[in-house]
């Protein structure tokens, strides 16, 4: 028997073993790098129950993370919809992390634990090791360490100031994750080792400068240096981070807090280039895991009964409900992803005179050469704005409405033709823009000399107005953290204020 014969019993066989896993991230790993050209962490495969899914899915994919009511709050709410059949449970979890970990579920068959696989362990894990999002603003090869760092350093925390205290910061500066993020500008690398000797000079210093007869003076507020000679205005630019000003400039905040702020604001960090790229992400993987599994059964691997459940169990992950269905929760990313990438490949091979005049730098090139080069710098509204083709929105059905709300009737905005396949584009890579999930609120001014009252500004773009309710809640969060009054103005283009709102 060769080695490929053996193979082929073991990857056939519906029921696996530990040998199985082990051959099988041989062999797709050799076809990922040699066939595909895939550039990957090391992998490290977790087979775990649906409880530890569960576990996982409460702490957001990470294998470890501080504690906080919410988390346990989502696996309650998880458990019981899963236990009474309201929900299932993805087929893997996996985490941007060096070495790449993912989470595999122990009653998988061996078809999908290979599906798996090469989704997860060959398409996610290139994905995080190549996209300019994640390596710009993550640090895959230090999160687990840094959350261990987290959930000591948060437990400390509750021995000695109380866990209600502590669960109150938490509380709000997870209120304020989407607005803890740098868009623009690079954050420094993770270190939980890098953070545990900055928090032990602050103690030394702590130490070295304490004196009982300071307990005796009124707090006073941080004074803000704005430069000798110059206007007194603080800030000089704009912060759109609210998180990191508040724990850098926070006047009485106590330096605990305020590394639980840091904490919370390094977590939301992780977390922005996995939003930014849902649809990219997942369709990448689903196109490596086609193309692997494929190629697969060309060179012997896998018979036609692994592959009729591995295309049962594709089909599956590709499924688009139809808008009018009541299982419709919108675009499905795998589907939108995979079509778009499929649709690239076949650009480049088989052009027609619409892709001619649509996508001219396509014809005729090298198309693993062009996936690669997208997947690596672009994320889900620049993908969509630049690569959704005529023929995608043709075979999805893309179409466009317009909802006003002083009519009584939607109206049909872009149909199937040039016009309309540029409006339906434009529109659907405004839906995956951060600016149309996130309001634009910045720091513009603390007054420095009299209240400390903290200034924000919120940007109308796109006619999206803030929520009432939701603005005062998130004002309140802030007010807490600031410990002084905050106000919120609502200004559109014309930088006219059209609604104010203040928490004293």
């Amino acid at each position: 028997m060769t080695d490929k014969d053996k193979y082929r019993a073991m990857f056939c066989n519906p029921n696996w073993d530990y040998n199985t896993l082990e051959a099988a991230d041989e062999v797709i790993s050799r076809i990922g790098r040699e066939y595909l050209k895939l550039k990957t962490y090391p992998n490290q495969i977790e087979i775990v129950t649906s409880e530890q899914m569960l576990d996982a899915y409460a702490l957001t994919g990470l294998p470890t993370s501080y504690p906080h009511w919410k988390f346990g709050k989502d696996f309650v709410l998880n458990q019981n919809n899963y236990t009474k059949g309201r929900m299932g449970l993805s087929y893997e979890l996996v985490i941007n992390s060096n070495p790449c970990i993912s989470y595999n579920m122990e009653n998988n068959s061996t078809c999908m634990m290979l599906l798996v696989i090469a989704h997860a362990c060959q398409g996610h894990n290139a994905f995080f090791a190549n996209n300019y999002m994640f390596l710009d603003w993550t640090s895959a090869e230090s999160i687990v360490d840094y959350m261990v760092f987290a959930r000591d350093y948060i437990l400390r925390c509750e021995e000695e100031y109380g866990e209600e205290e502590v669960e109150r910061v938490l509380d709000a500066a997870h209120a304020l994750m989407n607005h803890g993020v740098d868009k623009y500008k690079k954050p420094s690398k993770l270190s939980a080792i890098e953070e545990k000797e900055r928090l032990k000079k602050l103690t030394l210093i702590k130490r070295e400068n304490y004196n009982e007869i300071w307990k005796t003076l009124p707090a006073a507020p941080v004074i803000l240096d704005a430069g000798i000679g110059e206007e007194q205005r603080f800030p000089k630019e704009p912060e759109e981070n609210i998180l990191y000003f508040i724990e850098k400039y926070a006047p009485a905040l106590p330096q605990w807090k305020r590394e639980i702020i840091r904490i919370v604001r390094k977590v939301s960090q992780y977390f922005y280039p996995q939003g930014a790229t849902k649809v990219m992400n997942e369709g990448f993987a689903t196109f490596t895991h086609y193309h692997i599994i494929n190629k697969m059964f060309e060179e012997g691997y896998v018979n036609d009964g692994f592959m009729l459940e591995f295309l049962k169990s594709h089909s599956g992950v590709l499924y688009q409900p139809e808008y009018n269905s009541k299982y419709y929760s919108g675009l499905n990313p795998y589907t939108l992803g995979f079509n778009i990438f499929m649709d690239i490949k076949r650009i480049c091979l088989n052009p027609t005179a619409e892709d001619k005049q649509w996508f001219p730098d396509l014809i005729g090139k090298n198309w693993l050469e062009q996936v690669h080069y997208i997947m690596e710098n672009f994320r889900d509204d620049s993908f969509i704005l630049q690569y959704l083709s005529p023929k995608v929105i043709r075979d999805m059905k893309l179409f466009t409405i317009v909802d006003n709300e002083h009519e009584t009737e939607y109206e049909i905005g872009a149909i199937h033709n040039e016009r309309g396949y540029r409006k339906v584009r434009e529109q659907l890579s405004s839906q995956y823009d951060r600016a149309s999930m996130v309001p634009n609120i910045q720091v513009t001014k603390v007054d420095l000399h009299q209240t400390s009252k903290l200034y924000l500004t919120h940007a109308i773009q796109k006619e999206r107005r803030l929520d009432a309710e939701s603005a005062k809640a998130t004002l309140e969060h802030i007010r807490y953290l600031w410990g002084f009054p905050v106000e919120l103005h609502s200004k559109n283009k014309l930088g006219i204020n059209e609604s104010s709102f203040e928490m004293k």
